[in-house]
């Protein structure tokens, strides 16, 4: 998806922070971690460059104006030598030239000082969704590449999976438009990516937006860019999605949490080809293969109207729909072993099988949650097992899953809360010895000290 929900992570995003003032730097990096991020404080481009050469980051984040090495001199010497790292510069108006000239030398984006706490957080979500696509985008071509048919993550052999698998076989050649739907959790994301990295556009950017994360003041110049001028805060010109991904694919997630303004300029860039950036006249032309997922009925939504019905049928040329996994048992098996092997080897975990019994447990579950619930249950048995083979007491699903829709708990939530419960749990009866709480855990220590990491956990929690 295209904006990252920083505080819905599953791990924390690093920032690496650069300001020569202590008290704004100790005052925007409590802000950063108010959002769930992670954040490394430097008082100098210098030391910031030390930083980076010790441990990665996900994003700089730095003030223009500083002795010595400048934001813009960071931003160059990021580019150099941490290709795919964003730099995102925090400038006042007089020095709005020199974050300009940054971005030529590669910095990612700009915000004026003193920041707009939504502009700033946005900007950050942008950056870090951006890296992450573009490591994504490394992977999966290069998975492609080596032989995957469909990526090592979109997995199965039941019939209603065939289907899916043939569809995007047929499709991935065309540059139709195509609607994925699906419930939650089935893998409509995944099928897009293999949708774009099956066809000739493979060697040109994915770009993702998650519509649900916009509200309609920002969803359009997000889209399609906006002209110097434009609004408050535009003081230069900036291209949009569809600009970013010109040549490649634009996937459109949650069309159907637009609004109908919205839906109607949308219409008009698909039947003529062309849109404006907000506040400009000049027609802008983009080569983009537009691909949109939704969860709902798309028909209800239009006979609600809630949303057009021109525009539904404009998506709707190539329709793929994703089963959900109580519609797909036969694929439980291969979807476990493939999660129990992937977090296996992430962890280091000592569960290396599920039982016969553990198997049939799995079959035997409604999976509201689809693929994505059945994942983490199977990463938090492999985080917390003691032993080889998994059984139906290891994969047990929370209890929050009985409670009333209303106030209940989400899975994702309940499971990060168990296994957050149980390290702390282990961690203070061995004193935080390191070492002991590991072997409690049957897990390595560099596996327990990315676990502590992942949770924020210290001897005061």
């Amino acid at each position: 998806m295209m904006a990252v929900i920083i505080d819905q992570r599953p791990m924390k995003s690093t920032v690496l922070l650069i300001d020569d003032d202590p008290l704004d730097l100790k005052s925007l990096a409590m802000l950063l971690e108010s959002w769930g991020l992670q954040v490394v404080p430097a008082r100098s481009g210098e030391e910031a460059l030390r930083h980076l050469e010790a441990a990665p980051a996900d994003l700089v984040l730095s003030d223009v104006r500083m002795p010595g090495l400048s934001g813009e001199d960071v931003a160059r010497e990021v580019a150099a030598r941490h290709p795919g790292l964003p730099v995102l510069l925090i400038t006042a108006h007089g020095d709005v030239r020199s974050a300009v000239r940054a971005m030529k030398l590669g910095a990612f984006d700009y915000c004026l000082k003193p920041a707009d706490e939504d502009e700033l957080r946005l900007a950050v979500e942008r950056a870090i969704e951006h890296a992450r696509l573009r490591r994504e985008n490394a992977f999966l071509r290069a998975e492609l590449s080596a032989g995957g048919m469909y990526g090592e993550r979109l997995i199965g052999r039941s019939p209603k999976m065939l289907e899916v698998f043939d569809l995007i076989q047929k499709v991935a050649g065309t540059d139709s438009t195509v609607l994925i739907t699906g419930e939650t959790g089935t893998g409509k994301e995944l099928v897009a990516q293999t949708v774009h990295f099956k066809s000739r556009r493979a060697a040109k950017p994915l770009v993702a937006v998650n519509c649900a994360a916009f509200n309609p003041n920002l969803i359009e110049s997000e889209l399609f860019g906006h002209e110097k001028g434009a609004f408050t805060g535009a003081v230069a010109a900036r291209r949009g999605r569809f600009e970013d991904a010109d040549g490649g694919t634009l996937f459109l997630d949650e069309i159907a949490e637009t609004s109908l303004e919205f839906q109607s300029k949308l219409l008009r860039v698909l039947q003529e080809g062309t849109f404006e950036r907000v506040g400009g006249s000049r027609p802008v032309r983009a080569d983009v293969r537009l691909v949109a997922s939704t969860n709902r009925e798309l028909q209800d939504e239009v006979k609600g109207g809630k949303f057009r019905q021109d525009l539904y049928y404009r998506l709707r040329v190539i329709p793929i729909h994703v089963p959900p996994l109580r519609e797909r048992r036969e694929d439980i098996p291969l979807l476990a072993e493939h999660f129990l092997a992937s977090y296996g080897r992430r962890y280091a975990g000592a569960a290396k099988a599920i039982s016969r019994a553990g198997q049939d447990y799995l079959a035997a579950q409604d999976w509201r949650g689809n693929v994505r619930e059945l994942q983490h249950v199977i990463e938090r048995a492999v985080v917390l097992a003691r032993q080889e083979t998994l059984g139906p007491e290891d994969l047990r699903l929370p209890d929050e899953r009985t409670a009333a829709p209303a106030s209940a708990e989400t899975l994702e939530a309940a499971l990060d809360r168990q296994t957050r419960e149980h390290l702390l749990d282990v961690l203070d009866r061995t004193g935080w010895r390191k070492q002991s709480a590991a072997e409690a855990l049957g897990i390595d220590r560099a596996t327990l000290y990315r676990m502590i990491r992942k949770y924020s956990l210290g001897p005061k929690d």
